[in-house]
């Protein structure tokens, strides 16, 4: 689990690192698919998905 939380760091690192700086190549849309992989192995992907699927079922209520 040490492994798996460091790697997880180290590619949210990365993913803000490279969103920072303007473009986003296929390498780095590569680290951000496998920082989503990760993540969706820990124990957090409840929670994810728990926070996204409130954060759709809001802006699909929301009518213009």
């Amino acid at each position: 689990m040490v492994v798996s939380i460091s790697v997880i760091l180290l590619m949210l690192l990365l993913a803000v690192i490279f969103m920072r700086n303007s473009g986003l190549k296929f390498s780095h849309a590569l680290v951000c698919a496998l920082l989503g992989f990760f993540l969706a192995g820990t124990s957090m992907a409840p929670s994810i998905h728990e926070g996204v699927a409130a954060t759709a079922e809001v802006v699909g209520s929301l009518h213009p």
